[in-house]
């Protein structure tokens, strides 16, 4: 696990970038995989990454929705030539319907195989403050709590690997600023100034606005509130492989923001509707990945799976009152339910 960041400001370029000392240290000693579209986001990290001397390879998806997406992958690769970097490619044709949910699922897809088969550590994410604003602003729309509004973290945990987002207090005037004083070619994805998407009319009528407005403040703000954030997540958290359990507090508020940090973990985002048949049900399955179950003073979060048990197990389970879509995992991965007393 990556420790707790503390600030490092480098000295190439006014307003300093501000990159957190404890996360690049780290990430000198780890096996880095940097998700890489060509555009201005991830071409900034990619050169800051080697100014920092920072090992990395690359990963880059071509969605052929644009003339330049064969361009964008030939400078992935011409990149990856010249700064000896391991270069991963993958291309895909996706329905237009939806068409970012299902660009996420595939892009995500692509580089949690690449990882589990190269046995990579982290994976390197340009998102940055607008992309933080962004994220909050939609979820204030949406009527969120304030760990549904921080959802991105600059070390994020996973279920077998890190996400680490260096440049997330870092504004996008600030990157491009950086490419063009070291004049540094990168792509401008048009799609991006497209109003059709909810996320690009929240980027330019909203977020990017009160960024150019109010930086600094909403910079000190994000870091403030992400100490706050903190304090609302638990402490106490069991884990036994991939299962999880916690002790459950009388404000179901608390415990929905407990299990959407879990359900993050094992690699689902939960919707609202998920959320609010979590704490209706109080024993559910979700998206046919998770069991959640409610016990009186703990809540059970693993795996989901269907498997036979032997009569043995199956009774030890009931004596230590583990719920019965928590057991067929506990007897797969090989987890003692006395370990959970």
């Amino acid at each position: 696990m990556l420790p707790s960041p503390n600030v490092l400001e480098i000295n190439s370029l006014q307003p300093l970038l501000q990159l957190h000392e404890a996360t690049l240290e780290s990430l000198r000693h780890t096996k880095n995989l940097l998700a890489f579209s060509g555009g201005g986001d991830s071409t900034a990290l990619f050169f800051l990454l080697k100014e920092h001397n920072i090992p990395f390879d690359i990963a880059h998806v071509n969605y052929q929705t644009r003339e330049q997406s064969n361009a964008e992958e030939s400078y992935a690769k011409e990149l990856a030539q010249t700064h000896q970097k391991q270069l991963f490619t993958f291309t895909c044709k996706l329905d237009e319907s939806n068409f970012e949910h299902q660009a996420r699922g595939a892009r995500y897809t692509f580089f949690e195989k690449i990882i589990q088969e190269q046995g990579y550590d982290t994976l390197l994410s340009a998102h940055h403050l607008n992309d933080q604003l962004e994220w909050f602003l939609m979820q204030l729309t949406r009527g969120a709590g304030l760990v549904e509004m921080l959802g991105m973290q600059e070390v994020e945990e996973r279920e077998s690997y890190t996400i680490v987002r260096p440049l997330l207090h870092v504004s996008k005037k600030t990157l491009l600023a950086y490419l063009q004083e070291h004049n540094i070619h990168y792509f401008n994805d048009e799609s991006n100034d497209s109003l059709k998407h909810l996320r690009n009319q929240f980027r330019h009528t909203y977020a990017t606005p009160l960024i150019e407005a109010y930086e600094d403040g909403i910079a000190k703000s994000f870091a403030y509130l992400k100490e706050d954030r903190k304090r609302l997540l638990p402490h106490e958290v069991m884990r036994i492989k991939d299962l999880f359990v916690l002790p459950k507090d009388s404000d179901d508020l608390i415990n929905i923001r407990h299990i959407d940090k879990i359900a993050k973990q094992l690699g689902v985002l939960l919707s609202k509707a998920q959320r609010d048949e979590i704490l209706k049900t109080k024993e559910c399955v979700i998206s046919g990945k998770i069991a959640i179950c409610f016990e009186e003073e703990k809540i059970f979060i693993a795996p989901y799976q269907t498997e036979d048990m032997d009569k043995k197990f199956k009774e030890l389970c009931r004596k230590e009152r583990i719920p019965s879509k928590i057991r067929p995992y506990l007897y797969t991965a090989g987890v003692d339910p006395s370990a959970l007393r």
